[in-house]
């Protein structure tokens, strides 16, 4: 019986574990299991030493807003306290600005467009390259997780009988009680908090019971001041709260087990906030995310990193932290050295890209881009400008709205309903609006990347100098997206269903 389906006595709540079995089957689980941890200790790979994982992911959160990163309207002192006792990496980026997609990213270790469907969000999960959590279960890990895992999408329709993060628990408590005395584990802990939920405000009283002020909060200037982004920003920091209290609950019950000094904790977002220019794009607002990591005495307390990280670097650091070598076609690159103080080597840019997010075209076509981010520019491509990057303005499939890329908040529906006239105007086009093939920021002058310079002769040397990287990024990942008439994405089934 291969240790996978063994380490099943850590998986799922009690109906799982109230299985019954044959005397031949427990016998045969036991020998497997007493082989394997045989094996381990050959290997100097005793429980003990191998550390736990615990994964705080969050959702459409972005940086800079938590306490530690200079953020005072945002109260994360979860994050925080990881931060001070471990590492802060201050310039963290996803793969790709949309959910399912960044977490298949997370789970791969994988560009994004090396991952064929898994790019797009509501997508299938093929099994055909090698998942971290299944690798940690297969070395004797007990896996699981709680609240929004690897989603949205469809894994069923590729042939798992659970989520590719594992079986699903009530909470890190259920989870701790159901594995083996002593045995490793992984538990991804999937907040949503900071996720508006079709222009819902549940957590206004949340803010505002812990004293925030919407009359004070910072209006980012691609957005109009208006009552509705103020409260729907509100809201937001709100979220944060409830997502980070989740987050100390945790810690609290690793505390009370134990094991909180011999578990990894790694605290991040799959993607920014949800706030039109944000979610779906390679601007800051949709691709840069806080992360914090704890070790125990693995890491200098209070270590801060500013070296350019990818969250897909995560999947490689999961196996190095628990004994194993990543597979090679996982191209991410661990951040294990960067825990321990090592200077970084060639980490001054990431790479982010974008397939479809939302079925919100005709014809369900994607909006492609590839964009690289250091520290002085940004640089996107967006590789079909003759499409809409916020979706179809008369594709309704989206919660009866158009722009469908642009998730449905107060926000957005003050911007259409203000399109024409002074109030709107002036944001409509830069959030909705068609973008020309090549855009370039400079950061030192436009840090909230509104001026596009890219047709500015004054820059053309670092034009041409980002858009050789991004060539050269993408020949050497074997980017499909080389061949300009490339179009598989657009044809993929998107297992989204309309809102009703």
């Amino acid at each position: 019986m291969p240790l996978n389906k063994a380490s099943t006595l850590a998986g799922g709540d009690a109906s799982a574990r109230s299985q019954t079995h044959s005397p031949l089957s427990r016998t045969s689980a036991r020998f497997v299991t007493a082989l394997c941890l045989l094996l381990l200790s050959a290997l100097g790979l005793y429980a003990a030493d191998r550390p736990n994982i615990l994964f705080i992911l969050g959702d459409n959160w972005r940086s800079p807003h938590a306490g530690v990163l200079g953020d005072p309207h945002a109260r994360t002192p979860a994050f925080d306290r990881i931060a001070k006792e471990g590492v802060l990496f201050t310039h963290t980026f996803n793969p790709a600005p949309s959910c399912s997609p960044c977490r298949s990213s997370l789970l791969t270790g994988r560009a994004i467009h090396e991952l064929g469907e898994r790019a797009s969000l509501w997508s299938s999960f093929p099994q055909d390259t090698p998942v971290v959590t299944q690798l940690l279960r297969d070395s004797g890990y007990a896996i699981g997780y709680q609240g929004k895992p690897w989603a949205p999408g469809n894994a069923e329709i590729s042939g798992w009988k659970e989520n590719p993060v594992g079986p699903k628990f009530s909470g890190l408590d259920a989870f701790l009680k159901a594995r083996r005395l002593g045995q490793p584990f992984f538990f991804w802990l999937g907040n949503t908090d900071t996720a508006t939920k079709a222009g819902k405000r549940p957590y206004l009283d949340d803010a505002k019971q812990a004293g925030i002020d919407p009359a004070k909060l910072p209006i980012p200037p691609e957005l109009p001041d208006c009552e509705e982004v103020r409260l729907d920003l509100l809201n937001y920091y709100g979220g944060i709260i409830r997502m980070d209290l989740e987050a100390a609950a945790a810690l609290a019950t690793l505390e009370a087990s134990g094991e909180l000094e011999r578990t990894l904790i790694v605290y991040c977002s799959d993607n920014g906030w949800q706030m039109p220019r944000g979610l779906g794009n390679c601007y800051d607002q949709g691709s840069r995310v806080p992360l914090a990591i704890r070790w125990g005495k693995e890491v200098k307390a209070g270590l801060k990193v500013d070296a350019f990280v990818n969250l897909g670097d995560l999947a490689p650091t999961f196996l190095e932290a628990a004994g194993l070598t990543p597979p090679k076609v996982m191209t991410m690159r661990s951040l294990t050295g960067l825990l321990r103080g090592d200077s970084a080597t060639n980490r001054d840019a990431v790479f982010i890209e974008r397939e479809r997010h939302a079925d919100a075209r005709h014809g369900h076509l994607s909006y492609p881009m590839r964009a690289v981010r250091t520290r002085n520019f940004l640089y996107i491509r967006n590789l079909r400008p003759d499409r809409w990057p916020a979706g179809d303005p008369d594709n309704l499939f989206l919660h009866g709205r158009p722009f469908g890329d642009v998730d449905t908040i107060a926000t957005k529906d003050f911007l259409l309903a203000h399109q024409n006239d002074d109030l709107g105007r002036p944001f409509f086009s830069l959030i909705f609006g068609q973008r020309p093939l090549e855009e370039l920021y400079d950061l030192r002058k436009d840090p909230h990347q509104l001026t596009n310079v890219a047709a500015d002769p004054n820059y053309s040397t670092d034009l041409a100098a980002q858009r050789a990287r991004v060539d050269a990024w993408m020949r050497k990942t074997h980017d499909p997206r080389l061949d300009l008439t490339f179009d598989a994405w657009d044809k993929f089934p998107y297992y989204g269903k309309a809102p009703k």
